[in-house]
């Protein structure tokens, strides 16, 4: 079985000198993780709101800006995620790497959750994380730290050339980082059978579907 071990982030940064109480939170709901390595696997979702990368066919554009949802104390969200059975908490967004997460992790694991993160790496990571999903975005270039910590990079196709991008990612994560495309879903009708082709020549590579969208889940 492939699970990472528990990675620590800004613990040792001076600028931690104050833990965060509250996250800006879009929705939180427990369902199927739909993408990537842990795809069907039962989690919890925690979407924060915020987003500065800007991506254009961004699914939850709807949170790209924090002011719009409620600060919601951490406190709550823990107890939000121990009312069900799965394990998994995922952390989304928006972009949640904007926020320090080393309280609201900490305190997931203290209830026995295992914490994941859905991250376009363009901010340093704050927190203990158990998997790490980088998801690299054209738009913002990623923090350097970002490729020594990922578990699984997930690469969305949105046209050709975006291979040739996923590879450059490619290079810089670590060796036992998981390579996955991603078709974009407005997309993937053109896209799937040249990701198909090109997974069939580069079998480094896996392919990730939004299979929540097909199970019509959250």
């Amino acid at each position: 079985m492939i699970h990472g071990y528990t990675r620590t982030f800004g613990s040792m940064d001076p600028r931690q000198t104050s833990l965060v109480h509250t996250l800006p939170i879009m929705e939180h709901f427990y369902t199927l993780q739909g993408e990537g390595f842990h795809a069907g696997k039962a989690a919890y979702f925690i979407r924060t709101g915020g987003c500065d990368v800007g991506c254009h066919w961004c699914d939850v554009k709807e949170s790209w800006d924090a002011d719009k949802h409620p600060q919601t104390p951490i406190e709550d969200l823990v107890k939000l995620t121990s009312e069900h059975k799965g394990d998994i908490v995922v952390i989304t967004g928006g972009e949640p790497a904007m926020y320090d997460l080393k309280e609201t992790t900490q305190a997931l694991h203290k209830v026995g959750k295992q914490t994941h993160i859905e991250t376009s790496g363009v901010y340093e990571l704050t927190g203990e994380f158990d998997w790490i999903t980088f998801s690299p975005k054209k738009f913002k270039a990623p923090h350097a730290s970002i490729y020594k910590g990922a578990h699984e990079l997930k690469v969305v196709i949105n046209h050709p050339s975006d291979l040739e991008f996923a590879e450059e990612h490619a290079e810089k994560v670590n060796d036992s980082c998981l390579l996955y495309l991603q078709p974009e879903w407005s997309k993937r009708v053109r896209m799937m059978p040249i990701i198909i082709e090109y997974t069939k020549n580069h079998p480094q590579w896996r392919i990730s579907l939004q299979t929540h969208k097909y199970l019509n889940i959250p």
